[in-house]
């Protein structure tokens, strides 16, 4: 498939397709000096790529994952553990915030659950 036909096809930018060569995520068919071609099968490793960005991680470790198709299991788990423990952090971010707007107290910070949740603030940034 031509490089003009994936960009129009996946939405994803020629200029992109071309750094994702580069940084070896894509190969071209095609011999240098021609213009690129991919396989068919180009779309579904352009979904993996972006799912890999999506979850956190950055373009070299999905690189390395894709090298194979073959997804290290470990990493996986790592990174959905990395994201469970930022979940369960802006979960407390939007409970302090639905608190500090409903609260009653006229200073926020006379209000014992506030002073609470800033230093557990503080504390989660060590």
């Amino acid at each position: 498939m031509d490089i003009a036909d994936v960009a129009k096809r996946t939405g994803v930018p020629a200029s992109t397709l071309r750094y994702y060569q580069k940084k070896g995520l894509l190969e071209s068919l095609a011999k240098p000096g021609q213009r690129r071609q991919f396989a068919a099968d180009v779309g579904d490793r352009l979904a993996l790529i972006a799912l890999g960005q999506a979850a956190g991680f950055s373009l070299d470790e999905v690189g390395a994952m894709l090298v194979n198709l073959q997804v290290d299991r470990e990493k996986l788990a790592a990174k959905a553990d990395e994201i469970d423990a930022q979940v369960k952090r802006l979960q407390a971010m939007s409970k302090g915030l639905r608190h500090a707007a409903a609260c009653p107290a006229d200073d926020h910070l006379a209000c014992p659950t506030f002073q609470r949740l800033m230093k557990v603030s503080l504390l989660k940034r060590s």
